[in-house]
């Protein structure tokens, strides 16, 4: 298996159908980098508790809502005027690896908080997303099972 989780979440997100559920699970509301970060976790055998999914949550949240959500939504506002107005679209694309950037150092900054956590010997993949899909694990059941599936098969 991976052992960093920016390299895990690349091999994730790579397999196929992952990029349709996540998008599709971020639609609903839910965070990709916490739900990578979680089935990182999960593969590596760390017990899924309460007071880790809050704790991932209260580093997660304010980077997320600050910083990759407003870069996202503005990437996303100028989808279709940059089809037809080229400097538009050069930084938009601009604009886009700008959001990765920040996905990696979310992705890094959860890794720092929890890649310590003792490992166990079972793997927790699907709570671990249950827990931090939250709501939109009711309503994206197939799409956490797609990247549950992708995540064991890279573990």
């Amino acid at each position: 298996m991976t052992c960093d989780l920016w390299s895990f979440s690349l091999d994730v997100y790579s397999r196929p159908g992952v990029q349709e559920a996540c998008l599709s699970l971020q639609a609903s509301g839910a965070n990709v980098c916490t739900l990578l970060c979680g089935a990182w976790l999960g593969c590596r055998g760390v017990r899924c508790d309460e007071s880790r999914v809050l704790e991932i949550g209260q580093l997660a949240d304010p980077w997320h809502d600050d910083v990759v959500r407003p870069l996202r939504e503005l990437r996303v506002q100028w989808r279709d005027a940059s089809q037809v107005d080229t400097p538009l679209a050069t930084l938009r694309e601009r604009l886009k690896a700008l959001e990765l950037d920040a996905e990696r150092e979310l992705l890094g900054r959860l890794e720092r908080l929890a890649g310590g956590w003792p490992k166990e010997d079972a793997q927790h993949v699907g709570l671990w997303l249950q827990k931090l899909a939250g709501p939109a694990a009711e309503q994206n059941r197939d799409a956490l099972q797609v990247l549950r599936v992708a995540a064991s098969q890279s573990s």
